[in-house]
């Protein structure tokens, strides 16, 4: 039994979690824009975990409860139909009460599970930017935000807990309630000459009901557990079911030879369904053209890379790329058209040259030469105990700069026919960014 429960539970937790990551890549920008990163995290982890737990505390102890339970049945009524009704009938009682204690205290579970989100979303956020805190002297305030979140955490666990908590002495007292009524009814019938009931099926069904009252107490331990479950997993299944971007096994178009003309034809699109943002535009960029795009902020200079770059679709219109549309090609082969330098620059822990090369085969380390030192990161490199193989992790000495030359150097690694640049100097010093515009 604990090696049958031990493989589900793991096997279930990996699926949950292996179907989780497959429909976080299907997903829109859209979801990512209304669900903190925090929120996320915490459903592939803290709510997997806790549907997990579930089955490996309570699901084996439920099953042969239900055995038992089922056998009791069986016996009282081959004993005396009249006192397995009589314990049945007070059962009843009980059932009644906790089927009004679980409809009651779901919603605080379900209110737990999302608070609990929330709280991770806020730590996440927090940490995430916490010079930005410290510069503001903020970390009273987020403090006292976090302090309020978790206060609700704790008001809103301490009614469901016990409200379930409840579940377990009245089931005890069902059990001992059963007792009384066949005493009461198994007497009565002795007394009144009754050949069904004798001391001994008197004595039997006593156990019985001892029999019969565990499962109904396992029955109960358990409702807390699977509560918490089943506000987890409704969170878990909010992200398996949401909306997922449009399959695109069918679109085969390819641009083989690319010379990168590119062309917004009337162009329509708003983040909102209701509320459009970029009415009519049309536009023709010619390959080798440098075409900056300049305006005021909100004006949505972003909104047409995310649109060129097939992060959200266009609500009319059409943008092709050497007079192919885009919607007839697959998200990622409308990527491989693009190198993305940002503002916000992004390592992740692991060498340098893995940092260089991400997702990219048989770089040499002379074209890691040639691309650090076209974007003066040369003396950088020979300034690391291990050059290339140097790990950036959480305590290496980067700055702001070295991070953005590095993601530069990245994509000119990576070498797409089409460069979309967003402030991707704003980091660096003006001597180095006349280098990389060199």
């Amino acid at each position: 039994q604990q090696l049958i429960t031990a493989v589900i539970t793991q096997k279930t937790s990996k699926q949950l979690r292996g179907d989780i990551d497959k429909k976080i890549n299907k997903l829109p920008l859209r979801f990512f824009d209304t669900t903190t990163r925090g929120d996320v995290i915490s459903r592939v982890t803290n709510d997997v975990d806790t549907v997990a737990q579930t089955l490996s505390s309570s699901v084996a102890n439920l099953v042969s409860s239900a055995v038992l339970f089922i056998g009791v049945i069986i016996m009282m009524f081959v004993s005396n139909y009249v006192l397995a009704l009589v314990t049945i009938a007070s059962s009843i009682v009980g059932f009644a009460a906790m089927s009004v204690i679980l409809s009651k205290s779901q919603k605080y579970f379900d209110k737990k599970q999302a608070l609990v989100g929330a709280v991770n979303g806020q730590i996440e956020e927090v940490y995430s930017n916490y010079k930005v805190v410290r510069s503001y002297n903020a970390a009273n305030d987020e403090k006292t935000k976090f302090r309020l979140t978790n206060d609700e955490i704790g008001k809103v666990d301490k009614k469901s807990q016990f409200m379930s908590g409840a579940m377990m002495p009245l089931m005890t007292f069902t059990g001992n309630l059963s007792y009384v009524l066949i005493f009461v009814v198994g007497v009565a019938i002795i007394l009144n000459g009754g050949t069904s009931v004798t001391v001994g099926t008197l004595m039997s069904f006593i156990i019985y009901a001892r029999l019969f009252s565990q499962p109904l107490s396992t029955f109960a331990q358990s409702m807390t557990s699977f509560q918490q479950a089943s506000a987890a997993s409704n969170r878990i299944f909010e992200i398996l079911e949401a909306e997922e971007m449009q399959n695109e096994s069918e679109k085969t178009a390819v641009l083989d030879k690319v010379e990168g003309n590119v062309e917004f034809r009337n162009v329509r699109f708003g983040y909102d369904k209701n509320k459009t943002i970029i009415k009519n535009f049309s536009v023709k960029v010619k390959s080798g053209q440098k075409v900056a795009i300049v305006g005021p902020t909100g004006a949505g200079k972003t909104t047409i890379v995310n649109l060129l770059m097939r992060f959200y679709e266009t609500d009319g219109g059409d943008i092709l790329i050497d007079g192919v549309s885009i919607k007839d090609m697959k998200r990622e082969s409308v990527h491989d058209l693009f190198d993305m330098i940002l503002q916000d620059t992004w390592l992740f822990n692991g060498t340098v040259r893995e940092n260089l090369v991400y997702n990219k085969t048989g770089v040499t380390d002379e074209e890691l030469d040639k691309v650090c030192s076209a974007v003066g990161l040369s003396h950088f490199i020979k300034t690391l105990p291990d050059g290339y193989d140097t790990v950036l992790g959480e305590d290496s000495a980067v700055s702001e700069g070295q991070k953005q030359q590095l993601t530069i150097a990245r994509a000119m690694i990576k070498d797409s026919p089409l460069l979309i640049l967003d402030e991707a100097t704003s980091n660096v010093d003006t001597r180095t960014e006349l280098i990389i515009q060199e």
